[in-house]
């Protein structure tokens, strides 16, 4: 016999980025055994809420308050960027976690929130985004190479360019002329699903305007083509700047809209805060069968 559960959600989004959010910092509504069947249930366009992804709030026996995400597909995944931001804006809102500066668990790492708030909104959001890896075992990535730079990967009988980078989950970077001549919808599957890429990867061309400024378009793990992605933002200038090509602080534009990155460095390792908004949809109730 199904159980019925009445939810209580909230939708969300970052840049065109959006996510239902879950609030279990209280108990759990969602049972962990189906967490990733519903989830991708909730994502469906046309049939449920819609989503690329689902956020879970609960709480982190080491940081302030954690943080999960499934994409629509139904994978949980380590980090989101955009997600993060969200989570971020709506714990604070919703009187989860009144401080605006917040240590938060996820699969990659503890990241630090920093929140710009007026008159109890959430008007902005800088993230601590941590260090990255350009180790090959880190990524992860199979390759003969200790670290993918730019070199030549066989996709579909041709030879395309690519950083694999990991930050919290992984990356694969390419710079490429003409963001238009790119076929996302054929590439950003191959590219996702590559055998070299063990657990998958998510997947970014990257125009140059200048050392400051870039263009991304981006095909998630696990979601297809969004229109926004943090993580892909802070992996394309970490790997720019670590290749010569662009400077420390970088305006990232996507789909969805802009974020500011910034470069640092730390323990002879790049790492990079990324800074952007979030945005409250609505609220609602779902009645779900289980």
């Amino acid at each position: 016999m199904k159980e019925k559960i009445i939810l209580l959600f909230h939708k969300m989004h970052g840049l065109g980025n959006d996510y239902v959010v879950i609030n279990e910092f209280e108990e759990e509504l969602i049972p962990e055994d189906k967490k990733s069947e519903i989830s991708s249930a909730l994502c469906q366009r046309g049939f449920s809420i819609g989503a690329d992804g689902v956020i879970f709030v609960s709480k982190s026996n080491i940081a302030d308050i954690k943080f999960r995400i499934f994409n629509s597909d139904g994978s949980e995944a380590e980090m989101c960027g955009n997600g993060i931001r969200c989570f971020g804006k709506f714990v604070y809102e919703n009187d989860v976690l009144k401080e605006e500066k917040i240590r938060v668990e996820t699969r990659g790492g503890i990241k630090e929130l920093i929140l710009a708030v007026e008159r109890n909104s959430v008007k902005n959001i800088r993230v601590n985004m941590g260090t990255a890896s350009f180790k090959t075992r880190d990524v992860p990535m199979i390759s003969e190479k200790d670290e993918f730079i730019n070199q030549e990967l066989k996709v579909d009988g041709h030879e395309i360019k690519l950083t694999a980078v990991n930050v919290g989950n992984p990356h694969a970077v390419i710079f490429c002329e003409n963001l238009e001549n790119v076929d996302l919808d054929r590439l950003g599957p191959l590219l996702e699903n590559h055998e070299a890429f063990p657990e998958r990867t998510n997947v970014h061309f990257v125009g140059v305007n200048s050392p400051q400024e870039v263009d991304m378009i981006t095909w998630e793990r696990g979601a297809g083509f969004t229109m926004a992605c943090g993580t892909g933002a802070t992996s394309t200038v970490i790997s720019g700047y670590h290749q010569g090509i662009l400077d420390k602080n970088v305006r990232v534009h996507l789909p969805g809209g802009d974020l500011q990155i910034t470069v640092y460095e730390k323990d002879d390792k790049l790492g990079a805060f990324m800074e952007g908004d979030a945005v409250s949809v609505f609220e609602g109730i779902m009645e779900l069968d289980f």
